[in-house]
């Protein structure tokens, strides 16, 4: 069963005059890949203390802080991870959170979806995501370093087609020297079946991806190359708080979208907040630190005492990292993508 919706009233809007409109939940800091800009081999071994069940928030926490973050406006929650698959059981938590009205999605990494996508999809989970950063399998290969094919990406699409989602979208890191030729085959493969490729910026997430403006490929680039073999037509936002500059690709019958955050930053519109697989509020995928949910919901807080915490960070939110980059980052800690989720 979900957790009944509180009565609440939204939250203030933050310092910038941002509402809180979104969710992203990561339910595990842990990931089958190694992904060069996210999960490095060399920091993420054999012997990484990744978080001890006892500290990961159980699917009753999980959904009853959903149901709060939905009493006070939240109308899209999205599960994260880490990779999303590896948490035992999840359609248990897609069956109470789709309980709660809104719009649930999920982000993953697509290696293990054919064996869960019809499973997903009977639970009540709406939209997928899959992030895949190049058709090439020597490429993939590079980017993953794990040996995962490319092969089972294809195939969770394919599960998720046959189990009735609507065409995923499809999350491309392009990292220069690294992926830049896969921007068209993705192209050429994806959108003309209905996906929406989405190409991302190289980000400065964290401390350990080796992170360098000069392997930013930047949005602009990647809609020259695309805009030179098919046109394009610029789309309105959909919503405040969309993060892609969307086009339309007529010839193709599909769309593709840009996501710029270190070129062309859209901090003054970024509605997310994030939760950790420990229960940290988190209101910036650049933070160094975040909120305690976990301590106050495991002392017995009331919905209205969790209301209050999450409004009260919200209310003295003031983040805006990606406007103020440099090609030279302030030094000092940030969380790790795999923490918090994309």
């Amino acid at each position: 069963m979900p957790p009944s919706v509180p009565t609440l009233a939204p939250p203030d809007p933050d310092r910038l005059g941002r509402p809180l409109a979104d969710l992203r939940i990561s339910v595990t800091d842990r990931c089958n890949f190694r992904c060069t800009y996210c999960m490095p081999r060399e920091v993420y071994g054999p012997d990484h203390p990744f978080l001890p069940r006892s500290e990961i928030l159980d699917f009753e926490e999980i959904a009853r802080v959903a149901a709060v973050f939905v009493g006070l406006g939240v109308r899209k929650l999205r599960l994260t991870g880490g990779e999303p698959l590896l948490r035992r059981d999840l359609p248990r938590l897609i069956r109470a959170l789709a309980g709660l009205g809104v719009d649930l999605a999920l982000t993953t990494n697509g290696s293990l979806l054919a064996a869960h996508a019809a499973e997903l999809r009977a639970a009540g989970l709406g939209r997928l995501t899959v992030s895949l950063d190049a058709l090439d399998a020597e490429i993939f290969g590079r980017m993953n370093d794990t040996g995962v094919p490319v092969g089972a990406v294809l195939a969770g699409l394919e599960a998720a087609r046959a189990a009735g989602f609507p065409p995923p979208k499809i999350n491309t890191v392009v990292r220069r020297g690294v992926n830049e030729s896969e921007i068209l085959p993705l192209v050429r493969r994806f959108v003309p079946a209905g996906h929406e490729v989405r190409f991302i910026e190289f980000m400065d997430v964290g401390t350990t991806n080796g992170w360098r403006l000069d392997e930013v490929v930047p949005a602009r680039e990647v809609l020259a190359r695309i805009a030179a073999e098919t046109p394009l037509e610029s789309v309105e936002p959909a919503y405040r708080g969309e993060v892609a500059r969307r086009y339309r690709a007529p010839e193709l019958g599909g769309a593709i979208g840009l996501v710029a955050s270190v070129s062309q930053p859209f901090c003054g519109d970024c509605t997310r907040a994030r939760l950790s697989a420990d229960g940290r509020l988190f209101t910036c995928l650049f933070a160094a630190a975040g909120t305690d949910l976990r301590g106050p919901l495991r002392r017995g807080a009331t919905d209205r005492g969790l209301a209050d915490l999450i409004g009260g960070v919200w209310r003295e939110r003031a983040d805006r990292y990606s406007e103020e980059r440099t090609a030279q980052t302030a030094p000092g800690p940030r969380v790790e993508m795999s923490y918090i989720g994309g």
